[in-house]
């Protein structure tokens, strides 16, 4: 049997509890636990407990939940439209679910499979939006794990959006045919002005733009997302950029973007390519400006998508000049540089009390020229300097630090695809750092790390660099 050929032995749904009677039984942990899922709805919840833990009688009494203080009897089920179970004792909790059921009644007895009507699952809550995640009893800290992960991704403004779309909904009914004029309109509402309006807490902003749109005076405004896509790693991108990723129409990625960091986007949006690696730019800065101006001005929802952090070395200054410009609407995704997940991958203190004070990043290009940068006098007192791309430079880097006074022996870290499974960690000193030239093998983004810093560094998992050319020549 195949995963898709497996089949639920529960179905999902959801029962309406608005105002109804739902009753609890039990006095410890088991039942505290339920009352609390219980209190994210409108039930009319009823607790009974003949003698309730000192922390569950608090909770009780502050959130002013009814609580009958007695020994169970049958008689306590009458009116209820669910119960739960939780004594605690295998027998009570049986009794209980056995008296339920003859009245017809679904129960649910904690963490005695036969004698549940139905389950409980782990519960993300954007009132009135509900995710409800379910194993049937057969991971239940896997769902926990599960409700995490989404509730970290849905928006917190998730609830206000779709209470907003609530009270427009007999408006649309009025006023829109059904079919794809409908479908048009709420997908323009979930994902556009107003979304963005009610993001910001500006419901009068969110309530002109969804007027608007219902009218057909809203016109379809673009936007754009510039996006750090991180260093590789898929679980280093940041939840606002996995929450964009799902609402663009069009992402424009760069060739060193992971493929699986590209198909996190939605499955029905358009993906361009546009190079930007280095000696093969499939477009140029400028043709990248027009076309991302162009599809903003047709209404189109961008994610510009860069590795590591836009705001350093990803050429965002001149894509938002061109954006503000052109009067688009836009904003910038922080993502992780690739000097931090280098320094990760190392256990290495970019800065350190009483040897590193500051920290440079750098192309390592600034120091072709004949006058040595300012930062070069930081490196010298001291500072840890991260180098971008800097296989090719390398030879250049480390004549012009030497020659700027920093010691031949400072210890330099060195990765090839810092953060990913296939990264390569590499150690040696200044004088040594020449070498990685030829190694042409690194054909990912480079990341050297230079400073006293470097020192401290964890190399259990780095290779000499030394050993790593013998090994790749003899190869």
């Amino acid at each position: 049997m195949t995963d898709h050929d497996r089949k639920l032995s529960t179905f999902p749904a959801f029962f309406n509890v608005a105002g109804q009677k739902v009753a609890v039984f039990g006095n410890g942990d088991e039942a505290f636990a339920k009352t609390r899922l219980l209190a994210n709805t409108a039930a009319a919840i009823t607790v009974f407990a003949d003698a309730p833990d000192a922390a569950f009688a608090a909770y009780l009494q502050k959130n002013g939940i009814a609580t009958v203080f007695a020994a169970y009897e049958p008689g306590q089920l009458d009116g209820a439209t669910l119960v739960f179970a939780a004594t605690g004792e295998t027998d009570q909790d049986a009794r209980i679910v056995t008296d339920a059921r003859a009245a017809r009644i679904p129960a649910n007895a904690v963490d005695q499979p036969d004698y549940c009507d139905f389950l409980t699952p782990a519960l993300v809550n954007r009132a009135p939006v509900a995710v409800a995640i379910g194993t049937e009893g057969a991971g239940p800290v896997l769902a926990q794990m599960i409700r995490a992960r989404i509730d970290q991704m849905l928006s917190p403004s998730l609830g206000t959006l779709a209470q907003l779309a609530e009270s427009y909904r007999g408006a649309v009914d009025n006023v829109l045919p059904r079919g794809a004029t409908r479908r048009s309109f709420w997908r323009n509402f979930f994902s556009g002005r107003v979304r963005d309006a009610v993001e910001k807490r500006d419901l009068a902003a969110a309530q002109q733009a969804a007027t608007q749109l219902l009218h057909g005076t809203g016109k379809a405004e673009g936007y754009v997302w510039l996006v750090g896509a991180g260093p590789g790693a898929e679980d280093l991108l940041t939840l606002r950029a996995q929450r964009v990723l799902m609402e663009a129409d069009v992402i424009l990625y760069d060739a060193l973007v992971p493929e699986t960091i590209v198909d996190m986007g939605r499955r029905d949006a358009e993906r361009i390519p546009v190079g930007k690696r280095k000696g093969c730019h499939s477009k140029s800065q400028d043709e990248i400006n027009d076309l991302i101006v162009e599809l903003a001005r047709r209404g189109r929802r961008v994610v510009r998508l860069k590795s590591g952090d836009p705001l350093i070395y990803g050429r965002a200054a001149e894509e938002m000049a061109a954006l503000r410009d052109a009067g688009i609407g836009h904003e910038i995704v922080p993502g992780i540089t690739s000097a931090f997940a280098a320094a990760a991958d190392f256990g290495l203190p970019l800065t350190l009390r009483g040897v590193a004070a500051s920290l440079v990043f750098t192309t390592g290009h600034d120091l072709k020229g004949k006058v040595l940068p300012d930062w070069a006098k930081l490196a010298v007192s001291g500072a840890t300097i991260a180098v971008y791309m800097g296989r090719t430079v390398a030879a250049s880097v480390a004549g012009r630090l030497m020659e700027a006074g920093l010691a031949s022996d400072t210890a330099v870290a060195i990765v090839e695809n810092a953060s990913r499974p296939d990264r390569m960690q590499l150690h040696c000193t200044l004088r040594e750092l020449p070498g990685i030239e030829h190694l042409s093998e690194l054909t990912g983004p480079v990341m050297v790390i230079i400073g006293d810093a470097v020192a401290g560094a964890n190399f259990e998992r780095s290779t000499p660099l030394s050993a790593a050319i013998e090994q790749f020549a003899a190869a």
